[in-house]
């Protein structure tokens, strides 16, 4: 068959449903099953909602993002609400699903790595006054989706500008 191509895009999707039947195999009724199935059945509404758009694929990984991204903080909203309340059974299983959840969102840029992101930027962008730090921003954001965060981003844009 020749040389396929090894380097199989590993989707986010992919990702959740490979973790999905681990989970499932190891024990169907643990916690990380039952978030897993959440977020699957999530995702299932999209594709839904995203094929009645005609985009025949599905939702794409950016609205997979987003979706964790809002069950996260849902997740961070009832934590503080069970601990307010002296519910700690019920913030400590949030804290599990979140963590869960966490796990499949990305890492945001940081250190050495946003810095040089940013360098990067800037230069594509020929951007040398501070007015230019929200193009640089926007493009950052595009380039790195999930992955920026404004505070940070917009120091090492800033600080790459000089």
């Amino acid at each position: 068959m020749g040389q396929l191509d090894q380097t199989v895009q590993v989707t986010l999707r992919n990702r959740i449903n490979l973790a999905l039947s681990k989970a499932e195999s190891a024990d169907t009724n643990s916690v990380e099953a039952q978030t897993l199935r959440l977020i699957k059945c999530a995702m299932d509404d999209r594709d839904v909602i995203a094929r009645s758009r005609g985009e025949c694929s599905g939702c794409d990984n950016e609205v997979i993002v987003d979706l964790l991204e809002t069950m996260a903080a849902q997740r961070e909203t009832s934590i503080k609400q069970y601990d307010e309340n002296g519910r700690i059974a019920d913030a400590e299983r949030e804290r599990e699903e979140l963590e869960i959840i966490s796990g499949f969102l990305p890492k945001p840029l940081a250190g050495e790595a946003l810095e040089t992101a940013a360098a990067e930027v800037v230069n594509q962008l020929q951007a040398r006054k501070l007015k230019d730090v929200g193009r640089c921003m926007s493009a950052l954001r595009e380039k790195f989706p999930g992955q920026i965060e404004c505070g940070p981003a917009s120091k090492a844009v800033r600080a790459a500008i000089g």
